[in-house]
């Protein structure tokens, strides 16, 4: 067709060459042949394309990478900054007014439940015990013999009774003694292990001061408060990650309990999740975030929200079609449900026949020929 052309443009050019103003002639034919130029060159364009084929003019086909659409379980979580407890973390202090005399423990040490880790000085206690007994002790021999001659139906009721009475009250006494001095000594109340010793040698203690701290790390616990906005969603038994920063790690555990009261100053409820007591890495007091799972959907089409696009209100993404054995680019429009940490629930518009492209998208249009 192009040859065709250009002799009847050359016929012409003869031809004007007989004319009186060759100059003129020779401009018209150079804008008729610019013109037929333009339309070959569309026609052909618009051929090929209607034949599914590609141009003369080479258009350009762009590199993508894609994805298959697969199912996964999509889960949202609600994030919340708590700390590790422990059940028994404790601080034991002194029961009674005292210099402190002995200390039995250091930081670090295992006890156990009902040993002494330190003594208040009570030298005045012993002393008084020990007189208390030799007077015990005297009037025990009394009340035995006033019994023996009461048995024997000598004496008086009234003197038996009275050796009875005195025996009897100096027991009293003397089991008074022991008690005062047992609230001397500072006992453990758990197994565990010595965290600090805030008391040092002749200081003087009062009672409900801090003495020493006695950890048991077998019973750790994460506790958190959460909005009551969540209190219908957030239950005993929901999988809850924990993280910890200082740490960099995350574990997986389960809500143990939800308070069934709302703080009403906070508006919150507490919610705790338990915790490996094997693994040495957790203290009590270090921090941790709680992701608790609040909605969950099997079988779901997740994607990164980085792929999704928007035109309006209308939310795109584009995916692999075929045009007669060739590679296309086609924008699909779907509908977002929940999302997070960066991925979307896609509720409709994407099935597991879709590839997704997942790099390059941003340079598409429709119909745009893609390789991958």
């Amino acid at each position: 067709m192009k040859k065709l052309i250009y002799i009847s443009l050359i016929f012409s050019l003869i031809a004007s060459c007989s004319s009186g103003d060759k100059k003129s002639e020779l401009e018209k034919l150079k804008n008729q042949s610019t013109i037929l130029q333009d339309q070959i060159k569309k026609l052909e364009e618009e051929i090929s394309l209607e034949n599914g084929g590609t141009t003369t003019s080479n258009p350009k086909i762009i590199d993508v990478l894609v994805k298959p659409i697969e199912l996964e379980t999509f889960k949202h979580y609600i994030d919340v900054q708590g700390q590790v407890e422990g059940d028994e973390n404790l601080t034991i202090s002194g029961k009674m007014a005292g210099t402190v005399d002995k200390i039995f423990v250091n930081e670090g040490d295992a006890v156990t439940k009902g040993e002494i880790l330190a003594e208040l000085d009570n030298l005045v206690l012993k002393e008084s015990i020990e007189e208390l007994k030799t007077s015990l002790g005297f009037t025990t021999q009394v009340y035995e013999k006033q019994k023996n001659l009461w048995d024997q139906k000598i004496g008086s009721e009234m003197q038996y009774l009275s050796a009875k009475n005195n025996k009897e009250s100096l027991e009293k006494k003397l089991s008074t003694l022991y008690e005062q001095m047992e609230l001397s000594k500072i006992k453990s109340p758990i197994n565990g292990v010595v965290d600090a010793v805030d008391i040092k040698l002749g200081q003087s203690l009062m009672p409900g001061m801090p003495a020493i701290r006695v950890v048991n790390l077998n019973k750790l616990k994460v506790k958190a408060d959460i909005a009551e906005t969540y209190a219908s969603k957030v239950k005993k038994g929901n999988e809850v990650v924990v993280y910890f920063p200082d740490l960099d790690k995350e574990v997986t555990s389960k809500i143990v309990y939800t308070a069934k009261v709302i703080n009403n100053m906070t508006r919150t409820f507490s919610v705790e999740a338990d915790l490996d007591a094997h693994n040495q890495d957790y203290r009590p007091n270090m921090i941790a975030v709680l992701k608790v799972v609040d909605y969950q959907k099997e079988s779901s089409v997740v994607i990164p929200l980085n792929y999704i696009q928007s035109s309006g209100t209308s939310k795109y993404v584009y995916v692999v079609g075929n045009r007669s054995g060739d590679k296309i680019a086609l924008k699909r429009e779907i509908t977002i449900g929940q999302n997070y940490n960066g991925r979307a629930e896609i509720l409709s518009g994407l099935s597991l026949k879709d590839t997704i492209i997942t790099s390059g998208y941003l340079d598409l249009t429709e119909g745009v020929l893609i390789k991958y």
